[in-house]
C-alpha cells in the first residue's frame, strides 16, 4: 500500500473519531490492567459486566489478594476461562504488592512477567496509562491489517511491527483504538460492511461485500375494464 494512502486512511478515522479510547470501563491504572487481561478471547462487554461487580468490591491488588481464587471466581463468571482468569489475577496482584509496591510498573519487562499478562496487554497499558507510542494487535486488528492492505503480516507480532514502521507518527498513539473499533462493527469476520465503510474506496480487500440493491417495487397490474361482483353481475 502506498504511504498516501495510508495516510488518507488514518486522516479518515481520525475525522470519524478525534479521540478514540478502550471501550473498557476503568477508574484507575489496576482496574485497566485488570480488564485489558480479563478480555482475552472474551468481549468487552462480558468483561465490563464482570467488573461492574469486581471492582465496588475489590479495585485494588491488596483486595484481589484478600478476596482469593476461589472469592474471585464468581465475579468474573460471564468471562470466558474464568478459572484460569481468577489464578491469574491473583497472582498478578499478588506480584504487584511484593515487587512494585501495589503500583502498575512501567516497563513492557515487567508486565509481561506478571501473570496472565502478555505482549497485547503489555502495549496496551503501555499506551493508555504510560502515553509510549505502541500498537497492540488483537483478532480484529490483524484481520483489518491483512484485509485492506494496511500492513499485512503472518502473526500478530509482524502486523505489529508492519504498522509501527508505516504508519505516520501522527497517527500511531491512536491507531490501536481506530482499528480495532472498525473490526469490531465494520470490517466484520463475516461479509464485512463495504458499502458503510468509510475507508473503502482505500482498502485492497479484493473480495468486498457489494451494496444490497433496494427491493423492487412490487409491479402493480391493470385493472380489467370489467369486475365481476360477488353476485356474478359485471360493472364497468
Amino acid at each position: 500500500m502506498h504511504p498516501a494512502t495510508r495516510r488518507a486512511i488514518f486522516r479518515r478515522l481520525q475525522a470519524a473519531n478525534p479521540s478514540p479510547t478502550t471501550e473498557l470501563l476503568y477508574g484507575s491504572p489496576f482496574e485497566l490492567l485488570v480488564a485489558v487481561m480479563l478480555s482475552a478471547h472474551t468481549t468487552d462487554r462480558a468483561v465490563n459486566a464482570a467488573t461492574h461487580n469486581l471492582f465496588p468490591i475489590a479495585n485494588t491488588p491488596a483486595a484481589i489478594v484478600a478476596l482469593g481464587v476461589e472469592g474471585v471466581k464468581p465475579y468474573i463468571k460471564p468471562v470466558g476461562l474464568y478459572n484460569t482468569k481468577a489464578k491469574n489475577l491473583v497472582g498478578l496482584a499478588q506480584l504487584l504488592i511484593e515487587r512494585h509496591g501495589g503500583e502498575v510498573p512501567g516497563t513492557r519487562a515487567d508486565l509481561e512477567a506478571l501473570p496472565g499478562v502478555g505482549r497485547k496487554t503489555a502495549n496496551i497499558i503501555l499506551n493508555m496509562v504510560f502515553g509510549e507510542v505502541q500498537i497492540a494487535v488483537d483478532t480484529h486488528i490483524f484481520r483489518v491489517a491483512n484485509r485492506t492492505g494496511l500492513a499485512p503480516g503472518r502473526t500478530p507480532r509482524e502486523v505489529e511491527q508492519a504498522l509501527n514502521a508505516n504508519t505516520q507518527a501522527e497517527y500511531r498513539k491512536d491507531a490501536h483504538h481506530w482499528l480495532i473499533l472498525l473490526g469490531r462493527y465494520v470490517c466484520i469476520a463475516r461479509k464485512p460492511k463495504c458499502p458503510t465503510c468509510i475507508i473503502r474506496d482505500l482498502c485492497e480487500y479484493p473480495h468486498k461485500t457489494r451494496a444490497t440493491p433496494p427491493r423492487a417495487a412490487a409491479r402493480r397490474l391493470p385493472l380489467p375494464s370489467r369486475v365481476r361482483t360477488r353476485r356474478g353481475r359485471r360493472t364497468r
